[in-house]
């Protein structure tokens, strides 16, 4: 769906998110997110009457999900899918990402747990459930390429560490080399746990 298609609740939504992976939550105000997402901005009580911590919450919740459908659609490009190809394609999508636009947005669920973790455990639990639902489908494509079952979540969770790392880095750098590194040194390690039998 392209974003002039979505209603009003979906693009502040997704403002929320493009508006808090670029400046963190606390400097993501809600009036910054009505202006981005061009909505009524009466909307805003109307569609999250508990304020802007359910905003963050489901821009949070949206970012991950964005992120489980995004490892089907890197299988989808791969004639022969592996846990290395796998990593590369989620590393590539930020390297592309910081040489078209610059090292301006990192993760909103990141952002969001940095800024709010301690403080706001609806919020904790959001980006908790976001971090969820991007670790199942890569555990799960792990399991199809023949990692182990007892092997691909922890395996899922290095890896979405890792390039989570990865791009704090390169942010603090301006520099995309921690993300080449990391595909480049894990790619190996991951492919190794593929059963070959």
């Amino acid at each position: 769906m392209a974003v002039s298609e979505r209603g009003p609740r979906e693009r502040m939504v997704f403002s929320a998110a493009q508006l808090i992976r670029r400046d963190g939550v606390t400097a993501t105000g809600m009036r910054d997110v009505v202006a981005h997402a061009r909505a009524p901005r009466g909307s805003l009580q109307h569609y999250f009457p508990g304020g802007k911590e359910q905003l963050v919450n489901e821009a949070v919740e949206w970012a991950g999900r964005y992120a489980g459908k995004r490892v089907a659609r890197f299988l989808g490009e791969m004639s022969e899918p592996s846990p290395s190809g796998l990593f590369a394609a989620m590393a590539r999508q930020w390297i592309d990402e910081f040489q078209t636009a610059g090292f301006t947005g990192g993760c909103p669920v990141a952002a969001a747990t940095v800024d709010c973790a301690d403080s706001t455990e609806s919020t904790r639990a959001a980006a908790a459930a976001a971090f969820d639902c991007w670790n199942r489908p890569v555990a799960r494509a792990l399991r199809d390429m023949g990692v182990p079952e007892q092997r691909a979540g922890s395996l899922a969770t290095l890896m979405i560490s890792a390039l989570e790392g990865a791009i704090l880095i390169a942010r603090s750098e301006q520099d995309v080399r921690a993300l080449t590194t990391v595909a480049g040194e894990l790619g190996p390690f991951l492919d190794g746990w593929v059963s070959r039998v």
